[in-house]
């Protein structure tokens, strides 16, 4: 039998949009000599759908659009959508669902039976999970295929330490006779998953001796990025087919042969860049923009962003505005222009002077008799904050904002000022991982398009005279692995002392942490890069006393 595997970039509610992808798939996998095309996770309805789910309508709309993928399919093909049940009188009355169709018609439904509910997941809010006695292979072209479903996969009590459901639907399926592993998936991208994903699934297929084929979906969708990379293994657990990260594909495998197209990988670096080129492509594009404006400080961030901005929508749909005031050095403006020139973008200078002034004098009186402090520098980001949101009003660009994952951390950013935006590229990047980031930009051009300056000099918010983020900040190599520790690894100050920490910074660090929830709260979705990112995954009460000690 040969399967095709399809990995394409769906968009949620785009139900005409996908069901085309999936027919034009078909098609080729078919003329490819597939047997069978297998599509990802609710490939119909695009993931995840969150709450249209709640529409009767939404639901409905994916019941006709499987009918038409059914009747139109050229060849068997596996298709993921939202089954629903309006019998049931207890519980839910949708599932998260996978299809098989051929010949016309609807052959078989399956159901996800692991519904997940950690991170950035909230299946259990809209689905019922299959029955165990429903778990159940389903005969195509004579072979017994064991359908699942995305974290059906996930609970091998052999692979994992700490399980979070008492059944292993894989185990089941093979149990009761299957002979092929099927996984259809919308298994979101993190950096860890790059080889912790295709070590658990290979260890599947080496366990069950059974052959297993896994197609993932690819592209962004709000701030989850999806890598694709669909793979499949012979029952050694030898990888036999491997489709590109980030980009649609179609592979085909032979599972008589044990062969199929192993697409090239790349290092990590060169991957975490094309997941954010990637996710701010698809977020500007799915929302209906096709430019952005970004403000230049002369940075490594607003560097990097501005870069990640020109491969997602091309130079000429990129403005890049610099807006210096007072406390600006030449070396930062030169370098900001520099940049924009590099990257053959437009540019424009709007000094922020006019304004700032006029704010200081209005608020002269009521500011009389104090020192110049915080609230005096945050207006400067705040004049700039409105000027970018002035252009992107004016001419629809979406506005990127530029702060990175330490930042935001501590709450070194200022609310209504430079983390105004309508997408936080970098906002799961910690500064560290900035630099790594910014290098492989001119190492992949072969020429300078950051300038050198810019990743050497001391990193700067430069809205006082002399200021170094070292004023109020540990060095970054340090403050980065505290925050790891902390955030990814949820270890508390004690915790992280023990592994060699100075208690000073470590208890200023998670301090400030835990004091600016509020701005977290308020900050624009962010592309989510690791484990634990700023956002729906984490959910932090804002007011709380709970110290970790």
């Amino acid at each position: 039998m040969k399967i095709g595997m399809i990995q394409r970039n769906f968009v949620v509610g785009d139900y005409q949009g996908n069901v085309e992808k999936i027919l034009s798939s078909v098609e080729k996998a078919k003329a490819l000599g597939a047997d069978l095309a297998v599509t990802s996770e609710l490939s119909l309805c695009g993931y995840p759908p969150k709450d249209l789910l709640e529409r009767d309508r939404f639901v409905s709309a994916g019941k006709a659009a499987l009918e038409e993928v059914a009747q139109r399919a050229s060849i068997h093909t596996i298709v993921g959508f939202v089954d629903h049940d309006p019998t049931r009188t207890v519980g839910r009355r949708i599932y998260n669902a996978a299809a098989l169709v051929g010949g016309g018609k609807v052959v078989s439904i399956h159901h996800k039976a692991l519904l997940p509910t950690y991170d950035v997941f909230d299946e259990h809010r809209h689905f019922e999970p299959a029955l165990l006695a429903d778990v159940v292979p389903v005969a195509v072209m004579g072979r017994r295929m064991g359908l699942s479903i995305c974290e059906d996969i996930w609970n091998d009590p052999d692979f994992w330490k700490l399980r979070l459901y008492p059944l292993d639907p894989i185990a089941t399926l093979v149990e009761r006779g299957a002979e092929v592993l099927l996984n259809i998936s919308a298994s979101p991208f993190t950096m860890d998953k790059r080889t912790l994903r295709p070590r658990m699934l290979a260890a599947q297929a080496r366990k069950h001796r059974r052959p297993l084929v896994f197609v993932n979906q690819v592209g962004g969708n709000d701030d989850l990025l999806f890598d694709g990379h669909s793979l499949a293994f012979d029952a050694s657990g030898t990888i036999i087919a491997r489709a590109r990260e980030f980009e649609e594909d179609l592979v085909i495998v032979d599972l008589a042969q044990g062969t199929g197209a192993i697409r090239d990988l790349k290092d990590d670096t060169e991957a975490a860049l094309d997941a954010l080129v990637m996710g701010t492509r698809d977020y500007a594009h799915k929302c209906g923009f096709r430019s952005a404006v970004i403000g230049l400080s002369g940075g490594v961030d607003s560097a990097l962003v501005a870069s990640i901005a020109v491969r997602a929508l091309g130079p000429k749909n990129v403005l890049g505005v610099s807006m210096p005031s007072r406390f600006s050095s030449q070396h930062s403006k030169d370098d900001a222009e520099e940049l924009a020139r590099h990257l053959g973008i437009a540019f424009e200078t709007i000094p922020i002077e006019g304004p700032f002034s006029a704010f200081l004098d209005a608020l002269a009186p009521a500011f009389k008799g104090t020192a110049p402090g915080v609230a005096e520098e945050n207006i400067q980001a705040r004049c700039r904050g409105v000027i970018l949101m002035a252009l992107s009003n004016k001419f629809g660009h979406l506005l990127l904002t530029t702060g990175n994952k330490s930042e935001l951390a501590v709450g070194y950013c200022t609310l209504y000022g430079d983390m105004a935006g309508g997408l936080a590229v970098i906002s799961d990047v910690p500064k560290t991982m900035v630099y790594r980031l910014a290098r492989k930009v001119n190492e992949q051009a072969g020429r300078v398009v950051i300038p050198e300056s810019t990743l050497t000099k001391p990193p700067s918010a430069e809205l006082r005279p002399g200021q170094v983020d070292q004023d109020l900040l540990p060095p970054y190599d340090i403050l980065d692995q505290v925050l790891e520790l902390h955030v990814e690894e949820q270890l508390e100050a004690p915790d992280i002392v023990a592994r060699g920490f100075d208690p000073s910074i470590v208890n200023d660090v998670l301090r400030m942490v835990r004091v600016n929830e509020y701005k977290r709260r308020q900050a624009a979705p962010g592309l989510k890069l690791t484990s634990k990112a700023f956002g729906p995954g984490r959910r932090m009460p804002i007011a709380q006393r709970w110290r970790g000690n």
